[in-house]
């Protein structure tokens, strides 16, 4: 057994009985690369991770592979998940070097941590244009003995190279005076610019942007709703129902149990990558909650209740915290949880209900992955289920019960635990589900009681079977205060509004830089090779645009002008990044709608459920909802019981007395924001 057993990470506990001679990142490995003047060999992945599974199996629990590297190497094992700051800087020096990225994450190392060789995945022997893992340590290390000039010259490459990449480049830098003078405008333009760009990319038949692989990318189906609710424009909207009706109908939808896999590794979202992660439950719930806020179609509201369902029936963690992930891979194959034979629906349902389901979801002899059949809809076809159907499901869910799950990453994350609680919120009240209130709630007082050091209260990342380690990083600490917000306006209660407070201080104080962008690591984080940002988008939102909204809003709730001034400078600093790169940066984007609009604010003052309920049921992507226990901030002052009150700045209009006269306020002012951007040709009037 190496020295991963004790770890918190499932990822890293994998490989506590491989021969490889495996250490934790820290220290420890670093000092006895320096003392007996080794590389480092640096390998990063995450627990639902196909290929990191295969290559674990094919070389690091390979007697002689292994020998290898503990002769020659100190290896070092890192779980991306809870440390996206070592991921971050290193998946850049993939990208130099390959011009490409991936996991299993394959580097080596200095022993002061710059990096002179990188890869993703290396095959047990030379195969496909690859070279075998062997052949690369071999190169490595000979490398390492007879040509270390060599090695010192590219590891000085790299690390520039990295530096370069990770930190906001002097051209992207913001000019003088920060954002344009006319930001309302220039927001709308750099929306119209964003939505065109998705528009020429857009896939008419199937959806989604650009070729196979096909990820979901909710931040962009995000921009077409938002288009659509300032504009008008129906071909916004075209675009992000195909988009999501599609992969709803698709195999990357679990038809059974609810949730969505990572990918698509086709053009019509048949075949998917099998893992399910959380963040992409937790975009994809605000995703299919505003295209039923907009439509009111039943369909999108769906989807949310069985992805919910999905998260709290199989991700939640005793005490309310919600694990990261389940593995594509169960009994060692991809998908096996998830694929049928016209056999074994057969079995389960018996001849009449199996034809039901056969012709409802397309199951065939042929089947559509390796002799088996994915479970998909048509993209035409509706997803609301007859009785019949309905029957069917639950008991092939039932039968697919008794199979051997998927393996589970059971630790805690506290910027995806924030991430989707913050779209519960929102789900439960939109829906008016008490139930999911509640374990927003749970979520909520988890964090608060788990996710924080003892004595000063730092957040902290990752917890797992009561121990919580590595600080947390400025995406933790921006979601935490996003959900803080939503948790406020979904209970009525300040407390929460007083955490996010502490939260968003706290927030600034460790990561904000001289232009007020966050870096990723707080200044009491060890120092990496160099301090990365994080300003574009990915797999989850830069946390930086996270920063901007959830400043803003709480700032606009609580009154407090220095927390929406933080998130105005935050924006000034992304905006010229943003413009250059507005698909990448798809989340500033919508950011700068609450910056350049301003923010509505919406107070529900005394016991009037139907206001604050007609308030929730409505897609107001700008607005703020205060009600239940009043509190200090102006948006209270002189507000009369009974009524709500629609404010911008905290000028408001005449008060409203019915769900419809709020309909109505809410409606003046949405034409006067968009008034006030600088309406376009395309704009709303």
């Amino acid at each position: 057994m190496n020295r991963l057993a004790a770890e918190t990470s499932p990822y890293l506990r994998q490989h506590a009985h491989n021969p490889v001679d495996w250490y934790p990142w820290g220290d420890e490995a670093f000092d006895r690369a320096r003392a007996e003047d080794r590389p480092v060999f640096l390998s990063v992945g995450y627990s639902a991770c196909h290929w990191c599974h295969v290559m674990a199996h094919e070389s690091f629990e390979d007697g002689p592979t292994a020998q290898e590297l503990n002769a020659g190497f100190v290896s070092v094992k890192v779980d991306r998940e809870e440390r996206p700051d070592v991921d971050a800087v290193y998946m850049e020096a993939v990208q130099a070097t390959t011009g490409r990225g991936g996991w299993p994450m394959t580097v080596f190392l200095m022993p002061d941590g710059r990096p002179f060789f990188a890869g993703t995945y290396f095959p047990v022997r030379d195969g496909h244009g690859m070279p075998g893992f062997r052949r690369v340590l071999g190169a490595v290390d000979d490398a390492w003995r007879n040509r270390r000039r060599d090695v010192e010259r590219q590891a000085d490459a790299l690390a520039e190279a990295i530096a370069r990449r990770v930190q906001l480049p002097a051209d992207l830098a913001p000019a003088v005076g920060g954002v344009p003078a006319d930001l309302g405008a220039s927001s709308s333009r750099l929306l119209d610019a964003a939505v065109a760009e998705l528009r020429a990319r857009f896939d008419p038949a199937w959806g989604g942007f650009g070729p196979a692989p096909k990820f979901p990318q909710p931040q962009l189906v995000e921009l077409c709703l938002r288009h659509h609710h300032a504009t008008g424009d129906e071909s916004s909207l075209a675009m992000a129902t195909t988009t999501l009706g599609a992969m709803a109908a698709g195999g990357i939808y679990d038809h059974l149990g609810g949730g969505f896999a990572r990918y698509a590794t086709d053009t019509s979202w048949t075949v998917p990558h099998f893992e399910k992660m959380l963040y992409d439950q937790a975009g994809l719930v605000r995703a299919y909650l505003h295209a039923w806020q907009v439509t009111k179609g039943a369909r999108w509201l769906q989807v949310v209740e069985e992805t919910v369902g999905y998260v709290l029936g199989t991700l939640a963690a005793p005490g309310g915290g919600l694990y990261c992930a389940e593995d594509a891979d169960s009994e060692g194959e991809e998908g096996r949880f998830y694929v049928w034979t016209p056999a074994e629906v057969v079995g389960v349902l018996g001849p009449e209900l199996a034809e039901v389901a056969t012709e409802w979801y397309g199951i065939s002899d042929a089947g559509n992955f390796e002799g088996r059949t994915i479970l998909r809809r048509p993209t035409s076809g509706d997803l609301r289920r007859p009785p019949q159907v309905e029957e069917a499901r639950r008991r092939l869910a039932e039968a697919r019960a008794l199979r051997v799950r998927p393996g589970l990453d059971d630790k805690v994350l506290t910027e995806w635990n924030a991430m989707f609680a913050a779209a519960l919120a929102e789900a439960a009240a939109a829906a008016a589900r008490p139930d999911w209130a509640a374990a927003a709630v749970g979520v909520g007082e988890f964090l608060l009681a788990e996710l924080r050091r003892p004595g000063d209260g730092r957040w902290l990342r990752s917890w797992q079977g009561g121990r919580a380690r590595h600080l947390a990083y400025a995406a933790d600490y921006a979601w935490v205060v996003d959900l803080f917000t939503r948790l406020a306006e979904l209970t009525g209660q300040p407390r929460w509004l007083d955490h996010g407070r502490e939260a968003a201080t706290a927030m600034l104080s460790l990561f904000a830089g001289d232009d007020g962008l966050l870096f990723t690591t707080g200044h009491d984080a060890e120092a990496l090779v160099v301090r990365p940002l994080d300003l574009l988008d990915g797999a989850v939102p830069a946390a930086n645009s996270v920063a901007v909204t959830a400043l803003l809003r709480l700032g606009a709730l609580t009154g407090d002008d220095a927390l929406g001034e933080a998130g105005e400078t935050i924006l000034r600093s992304l905006w010229r990044v943003a413009a250059e790169h507005p698909l990448a940066a798809a989340n500033t984007v919508a950011g700068g709608a609450l910056a350049s609009g301003g923010v509505t604010e919406v107070v529900v003052a005394g016991e009037r459920p139907d206001l604050v309920a007609a308030a929730r049921r409505r897609f107001e992507p700008t607005m703020v909802l205060a009600w239940g226990e009043p509190t200090a901030s102006p948006l209270w002052a002189g507000r009369e019981p009974g009524h709500a009150y629609v404010c911008r700045r905290y000028a408001c209009r005449a008060p409203a007395d019915s769900p419809e006269e709020l309909g109505e306020r809410l409606d003046e002012e949405l034409a006067a924001a968009l008034a006030r951007v600088g309406a376009g040709a395309g704009t709303r009037p």
